[in-house]
Parts: C-alpha cells; sequence; structure tokens
C-alpha cells in the first residue's frame, strides 16, 4: 500500500474576483516526483505557494505526512522562478543602476554572508554546501554581492541552499530559467540523486527537458487538476493570431551611424576579478546577433556598457551610435535610443504600476510613468495594447497578473518607441509556450523591417529565425564571433 506524503482536498483560491482554483483535489504518494506544466496563468505557481505556506488565505484542506524516521528535513521548500533579495535593512529599495555602482552597491550580503546566515538559520555544515558550489562552478562568486549576480547565478543560488537543507519535499518553478547548456545537465543530475535519497520532487516547469526521474505529469485546468500520462500531453497554451505589426513599426527607426556599437580592447574588472578581457566588437545597423555563453561569461556587463548604465564605459574605448562615450551625450540621448528587456530590469521595476503605464514608460526610459503622454504617443500605446492582446488588462496592475502577462508587456514597453537598437536579454523567462513563439514571430517581423537586434537565449530551441550573427563569451572573453 502506497504511503500518501501530501493531500489536497477542495482547495479553492481567488486573487479578487478571478478564481484561480476550483475544488482542486491531489494526492503525492511516496515515490512519485511531479511536472505540473500549462499555460501561463492557470495557477501552477499558487499552488505552490499554498502547498509551501507563503500562501495562506485558501479554502480546503492540505494534509502534509512528513516521514519523521527520514533524515531529510521535514520541510517543504518552495525555489521561486526568481529570488527578491533584500539589502542589510530587510528592504529591497533598490535601483537598476545600483548593481554596476561601486559607491551605492554594497549595501547587500556577498553570497558568502547569504549562505553564512542560511547555515546558521537551519543549523547547516558548511562542508556539505561545497560539492554544489563546485557542480554550479559558483566557488569564485562567494564575495560578490547579491546585487551583482544575474538572473541565472541568483537561481544557482537558491538551487543551492534548497539542496543543501534537503527537504523531503521540493518544489521548484521554472527548474531551467536563465540556466546554461551545461548548468542544466548539472541540475538534471542532482535531481536524480536527490530522489533517490528520498525527496519528493515537484517541479513547474514547460519545458521539453524533462529529468528521468519524474514520473508523474498534470496541469491545472479551469481550476482544476488533470493529470496526464506524459509530458508531452501538457498544454502548451493558446496559439495567438499573427497580427501586422502596428503601421509606426513597420519601418525601421531613423538612424545616424551605421555602426551602432563598436567596442574597441574593452576592459571591465571589479577588484582583482576581470569580467571582460579585451573585447573587440562591431554591430551594425540591421545586424541582427545572438549573443550567448555560460552563466557568469559577462554578458550582462556587457550589455550594461552599450545601454549606458556601466561606469565603466567612460574608462574604455567604447562608441555607441557612431559617437564615443563620454565625448558629451547623457545616459538618456543614449537610453532613448535603446529598447532594453532583461530579467534584471523586471526584479526593478515598479510592479504596482499598470499595464498601461508601464508600456507608457518605455517612452521615457523610466521604471514607472511619470510624465503625461501626447496624443500620438497616446494613439501608439493603443495601438500596441491591441497588438499584445492587452487591452482587458490596461488598468490592472503588474503584480496582479501572471508573470507570462507582466513579461509581455514588458516586452511591449521595449518596442513601443521603434529604438534604434533593441536589446532582448532572455526576453521570452516566464511566458509559456505559445507565448515564446508569438513573441518570438513579433521579433521575426521588426527584423523584417530592417531592426537592429542582440538577442540573449540559452535555449536554441526558443530563439527567433531572424538572428543573423553569433557572439559567444566565455569568461569574459569572445569565444567565437561567425554568422549563423
Amino acid at each position: 500500500m502506497s504511503t500518501t506524503i501530501l493531500e489536497i482536498q477542495n482547495l479553492n483560491f481567488q486573487y479578487g474576483s478571478n478564481i484561480v482554483l476550483k475544488n482542486l483535489n491531489w494526492k503525492i504518494n511516496k515515490g512519485e516526483n511531479w511536472q505540473i506544466g500549462g499555460p501561463s496563468g492557470t495557477g501552477k505557481t499558487t499552488i505552490a505557494k499554498i502547498i509551501s505556506g507563503e500562501i495562506k488565505n485558501f479554502e480546503g484542506n492540505i494534509k502534509i505526512n512528513f516521514d519523521e524516521n527520514s533524515e531529510l528535513k521535514q520541510k517543504v521548500v518552495y525555489v521561486a522562478n526568481w529570488y527578491q533579495f533584500t539589502n542589510l535593512e530587510g528592504d529591497r529599495n533598490f535601483y537598476y543602476q545600483q548593481r554596476y555602482n561601486k559607491f551605492a552597491k554594497n549595501d547587500t550580503l556577498t553570497v558568502f554572508a547569504e549562505l553564512n546566515h542560511f547555515a546558521q538559520k537551519e543549523q547547516l555544515d558548511f562542508k556539505n554546501v561545497e560539492k554544489y558550489l563546485e557542480i554550479f562552478d559558483f566557488q569564485n562568486f562567494k564575495e560578490q554581492q547579491l546585487i551583482e549576480l544575474s538572473s541565472g547565478e541568483h537561481k544557482k543560488l537558491q538551487l543551492v541552499k534548497a539542496f543543501w537543507l534537503k527537504p523531503q519535499i521540493l518544489i521548484i518553478d521554472r527548474p531551467y530559467t536563465g540556466l546554461d547548456v551545461k548548468s542544466r545537465k548539472n541540475l538534471n543530475q542532482i535531481f536524480e540523486n536527490l530522489t533517490q535519497e528520498g525527496i519528493t520532487l515537484l517541479l513547474i516547469n514547460n519545458d521539453d527537458e524533462v529529468p528521468s526521474c519524474i514520473n508523474r505529469f498534470a496541469e491545472i485546468k479551469n481550476g482544476s487538476f488533470l493529470e496526464l500520462t506524459h509530458h508531452s500531453e501538457i498544454t502548451k497554451g493558446e496559439e495567438r493570431i499573427t497580427k501586422e505589426l502596428p503601421y509606426f513599426l513597420q519601418k525601421p527607426p531613423k538612424t545616424n551611424a551605421r555602426e551602432m556599437v563598436k567596442l574597441e580592447n574593452v576592459n571591465v574588472s571589479y577588484g582583482e576579478k576581470k569580467v571582460l578581457k579585451n573585447i573587440n566588437w562591431q554591430l551594425n545597423e540591421g545586424e541582427r546577433w545572438l549573443l550567448q555563453g555560460p552563466n557568469g561569461s559577462g554578458k550582462s556587463t556587457l550589455l550594461s556598457l552599450l545601454n549606458g548604465d556601466h561606469p565603466q564605459a567612460y574608462a574604455n574605448e567604447i562608441y555607441l551610435f557612431g559617437k564615443k562615450r563620454g565625448s558629451g551625450e547623457s545616459i538618456w540621448d543614449i537610453k532613448e535610443k535603446i529598447g532594453i528587456i532583461s530579467p534584471e530590469l523586471h526584479w526593478y521595476f515598479d510592479l504596482n504600476a499598470n499595464v498601461a503605464q508601464t508600456i507608457a514608460s518605455g517612452f521615457f526610459d523610466s521604471m514607472s510613468l511619470y510624465q503625461k503622454l501626447s496624443f500620438e504617443q497616446q494613439q501608439k500605446l493603443e495601438q500596441i495594447l491591441h497588438f499584445f492582446d492587452l487591452k482587458d488588462d490596461k488598468n490592472k496592475k503588474l503584480n496582479t497578473l501572471s508573470l507570462g502577462k507582466q513579461r509581455l508587456a514588458l516586452l511591449a514597453r521595449t518596442i513601443v518607441k521603434n529604438p534604434e537598437l533593441l536589446i532582448l536579454d532572455e526576453p521570452c523567462q516566464g511566458l509559456d509556450v505559445q507565448q515564446t513563439k508569438y513573441f518570438n514571430r513579433v521579433v521575426d517581423d521588426l527584423c523584417k523591417s530592417g531592426h537592429t537586434l542582440i538577442y540573449v537565449g540559452h535555449f536554441e530551441s526558443q530563439l527567433p529565425e531572424s538572428l543573423s550573427h553569433k557572439l559567444i563569451l566565455e569568461k569574459g572573453e569572445i569565444k567565437n564571433e561567425k554568422f549563423q
């Protein structure tokens, strides 16, 4: 007879008037490891937070039967899609450029201090974490502050802490988000080892990559639990009807220089740590570059130099839109020509802004909307809302929407001003399969119109077709530069 690890009966939950879970029933037995998939916004993250105790205002019954004889911790641990770290005072009052400012960034714990604090809190032995730091190539990050880490590095840190703790039930939301190919392979091996030790694993995951230890599959449909026989049966999301680009995006923006970006022997260091080494690279008008490299290879730092956020840009030979950095242009002159989306920008964005305000802030390169729109800007905003099927959500706050819809709103913000250069850093994180396909078709249409693009993506199956060049970084150096 199977031992029941977790049992959910008649679970109901709603955000305001939006019913998310309705009379949901689910039982997990010993030896079962689950993948929960399905379209964005169906309630996957909600049920994970309810099981882990992060959400308490639900109706229904949840019973967890911990094994008192197991060496594993009698805990449910939930690893979120991304981690909202705090500063030394315990709040999240950060600004986007702070991670590159050496005078302002010393406001968060280092990785080592974070791990030490976690060890004391959970009474853990430090020697047991070293193997996970080594597997994820994380030993050299111990002295870095949390604010300096990229989204992939933050994901690794949260995974390391969860594996170190070894709870009886481990729930991971989007386990592969932001991770490079090697890290994903290592992660799957860790999953195998942990489940063999008796950990019950629940993955919220829409990716085709599924560790072999996963033996049960399900999705949430109309608020109820639906068990499936194979991960291929998971609903990919509602296919979006391809629309014609808004008229103002059908032509490329006017540019004053054929050379959009030119880097000559660029170096960036933090103390003794060299992040970028002798980078020489040129991006011309109309080119569409894929930027790749392992976590920690320098991709985020390179993009911060182009976007005007990194103060070490002035100490290097960098030309943007035909002008040398430091020749009189302001950071806002640069940002006016660039549309950017990244996981880090999403972290720092004002999630109390509504969808219309979020998109419109792209006109002004601000993290919320503080200015009144002109008639022309208002018309463009309405076209973009229609194009992205966000009209019904225009007055809803970002923090009330699913992660997928939040990301769509920020993607719309990126293109609303029709910038000279698009920088899309892991733009499809949080999107379901159909949303990803839809967005990449939008990127392809923009590229057909002559737009210039830098696209960062780890998953080869989730890239737009229009990419023409590839730049690969490894340990801060250009490993390869070639046509696709």
